[in-house]
């Protein structure tokens, strides 16, 4: 694999100067901002994320209102004890993005949440603590003891949330199969692993976040 000084020069050269290179790069929330948000706003992303796959995100995002209030506004103590019932009588109302799965995930996460929250204080400690060197790890947790969360699921919703991590794009991956790193999409944890310890060893040189040098490796596929 290549090092990061090649990564930098690689696109640094694509935008032509520091200023529009950094311009495009995502910034990771701090620890005392993540443990500073509240369950129900963790709650409420995680639901935005697995409402969204797979639809139009602008179509989600306007539906939103109504899912903050017929779920309690995402707090997870009172969205927890929604029965079966209830969510199925939710699949009558057309303000609603009416997909009973989905629709059954959300006390389902509301009940990880709480789960997590009793053993780490709160979800946003277990996110501010959680090491970047081992971000697969995380990935791995959310998608075992959550609902739904599998495939991109876990990283697009760590990313939206503002916790540092990469995720495996269509055009990460192709620049990690010509670094020689993996040479499939990496679902194996052998795969997660090489992953991990590549961008362990860019974050090293570089001192940058995941996330930046996610971004920087995706714009190293030519398109």
């Amino acid at each position: 694999m290549r090092d990061y000084q090649w990564l930098y020069e690689y696109c640094l050269n694509r935008f032509g100067s520091a200023e529009a290179l950094e311009a495009r790069l995502p910034q990771p929330k701090s620890p005392a901002e993540l443990a500073s948000v509240g369950d129900d706003r963790y709650l409420s992303l995680l639901s935005l994320r697995i409402f969204r796959a797979g639809l139009k995100h602008s179509l989600v995002d306007a539906k939103w209102p109504a899912f903050e209030e017929v779920f309690f506004g995402f707090d997870p103590e009172k969205v927890v004890l929604m029965g079966g019932e209830r969510l199925e009588s939710l699949m009558q109302d057309a303000r609603l993005i009416r997909h009973l799965g989905k629709l059954k995930s959300v006390p389902r996460n509301a009940q990880m949440i709480l789960d997590i929250a009793r053993d780490y204080g709160s979800f946003g400690k277990l996110l501010a603590q959680w090491p970047v060197t081992d971000i697969v790890g995380l990935w791995k947790l959310l998608a075992k003891r959550g609902n739904q969360l599998g495939g991109l699921s876990a990283p697009r919703f760590l990313r939206m949330a503002g916790k540092d991590t990469f995720i495996p794009t269509d055009d990460m991956v192709a620049a990690l199969k010509a670094q020689e790193i993996i040479d499939k999409a990496p679902t194996s944890q052998k795969d997660l692993a090489a992953v991990q310890a590549a961008f362990n060893v860019w974050h090293e040189q570089s001192g940058r976040p995941l996330c930046q040098l996610s971004v920087m490796l995706a714009h190293t596929v030519n398109h």
